[in-house]
């Protein structure tokens, strides 16, 4: 049964057969594009208004109707005909682009050249509807998802409304170079004008209007010399960041406004045990918490003196612990600042400590290899990703429910394999979380346009600790982070 349904999902775009005749209605496309959407995507009862739940869930029959895509996502992306599955399973040379078995329509013969090259162009053109309309214009007060795609070199940027991607834009200063530059996190400034991107394998920043998502700045970091600039912390007034080098043990002082940045250490000075991952301010954003991954420290690095830095054990549980190292991953204070919580990854822990001593209050038992945290401040609860936790061989990786008052785990949800980025959106009470799935697990239903597999979304509400099981949408290669833009 697995298989025949699979078989039916694979139906995602133009043609298909079914019992139900239904007379197409074909509206808002341009003329061009609504001969070909008449003559082979929404006719015989296939990808229309009343048998599209057989047909993985796409009603190709209007223009607007097209871009809430399929159960697996987004279809048509305006302006990327590269990562318009539409175009995937229309296409039948590989010269033109990216070619998917089965060809549609199904039962019927491939779209000609011709006409596939009105498509791919149209959708490169912005996909516009008759009157010229461009789906999800800019607005002020959309709410969006933006998860970077470190296999890809892109942020790929997910309408909360619509629930499908809207956009996937290009970053670094050589977007499809190889090996990719990897966006490895994104954060959205307090005021929620930019979104900013670090990179794993470029000695950059980069600023991002969240209004149009277009590129506003590229700031060096680094000093000219090469890192693995992996995370970044924002300021609370918008105007700062904090980017951390993985590779060389600094942090980089980036300021916004001036598109300037200024290298401090490497912690500790001494070079050992200087992986540096996770990061996060204090209440008055005078001291930055950065952990020491590949040992059982952090460090508290003063803003004004980065030199007068400390170092904290992480790990003050006596001989029988000392020898263990936990390699904390991640950090976060509590909404009033008292506490910080710490993702220790290979010892399946988040531990918690006082703000103030820097004393182990809590050591608390989470899912396999815990890593990043996301925050539900008016529910008191925090959301930790384990992404190795294991259940059945289809079944890898979990969000551990956190108690912040209690210190407790008070659920551990399935959300598919290897969650990694998490993040809360407070307005509708979820949680968003990306599922890598660069390793093993299931086959994603659409083939990717660069080197891999694409990874998708998962979501969990927050009033019920359940995960949803009717939304999977793929997003790009290696999703790795999450930030909202409210």
């Amino acid at each position: 049964m697995r298989k025949i349904a699979a078989l039916l999902l694979l139906s995602l775009t133009c043609g298909c057969k079914y019992d139900v005749y239904e007379e197409p209605l074909v509206t808002n496309y341009p003329d061009n594009v609504s001969k070909i959407m008449t003559d082979n995507c929404a006719t015989s009862g296939c990808h229309n208004a009343t048998s599209k739940d057989g047909a993985a869930g796409l009603d190709l029959s209007t223009w607007d109707a097209m871009f809430n895509g399929t159960n697996n996502g987004a279809v048509t992306i305006p302006y990327r005909d590269d990562f318009s599955t539409l175009l995937y399973f229309t296409n039948v040379d590989s010269t033109l682009g990216l070619v998917v078995q089965p060809t549609m329509p199904a039962n019927g013969n491939p779209i000609s050249t011709a006409d596939y090259k009105v498509l791919r162009d149209w959708i490169k053109n912005g996909a516009p509807s008759k009157d010229g309309a461009i789906k999800f214009p800019e607005s002020a007060t959309r709410k969006k998802y933006y998860v970077s795609n470190q296999g890809c070199d892109v942020v790929s940027i997910f309408d909360a409304e619509k629930r499908v991607v809207m956009r996937m834009v290009d970053v670094g200063v050589n977007p499809g170079a190889t090996p990719p530059e990897s966006p490895h996190n994104v954060k959205i400034t307090a005021d929620g004008k930019y979104w900013v991107v670090a990179f794993l394998n470029s000695d950059i920043v980069q600023l991002y209007s969240t209004l149009t998502d277009q590129l506003v700045k590229t700031i060096p970091i680094g000093n000219g010399i090469a890192g693995g600039w992996n995370t970044i912390t924002l300021s609370k007034d918008s105007k700062h960041g904090y980017a951390v080098d993985y590779n060389g043990g600094r942090v980089a002082f980036v300021d916004f406004d001036a598109g300037t940045s200024q290298t401090y250490g490497p912690f500790p000075s001494t070079g050992a045990a200087n992986n540096l991952h996770g990061s996060a301010l204090n209440a008055t954003d005078d001291t930055l918490y950065v952990t020491y991954q590949e040992s059982s420290k952090l460090v508290k690095i003063p803003i004004a003196s980065p030199a007068d830095y400390e170092d904290v054990n992480l790990n003050p549980l006596g001989p029988d612990f000392s020898s263990v190292a936990l390699k904390p991953h991640e950090v976060i204070f509590s909404p009033d600042y008292s506490k910080y919580f710490v993702t220790c990854q290979d010892v399946n822990q988040v531990r918690v400590f006082d703000t103030h001593t820097d004393q182990l209050l809590k050591v608390i038992p989470v899912g396999v290899y815990p890593l990043e945290f996301g925050m539900a401040a008016a529910q008191n609860l925090l959301f930790v990703t384990n992404m190795e936790d294991t259940y059945f061989p289809n079944m890898r990786g979990s969000v551990s429910a956190i108690d912040m008052v209690n210190l407790t785990e008070v659920k551990r949800i399935i959300v598919g394999w290897q969650p990694h980025g998490i993040a809360v959106d407070p307005d509708k009470n979820i949680v968003i979380v990306a599922n890598r799935n660069f390793t093993g697990g299931p086959a994603p239903h659409h083939a990717a346009s660069c080197a891999g597999k694409n990874g998708y979304l998962s979501i969990i509400n927050i009033n019920t600790l359940e995960k949803d099981p009717y939304f999977k949408p793929e997003m790009s290669v290696d999703p790795y982070s999450v930030a909202v833009k409210r």
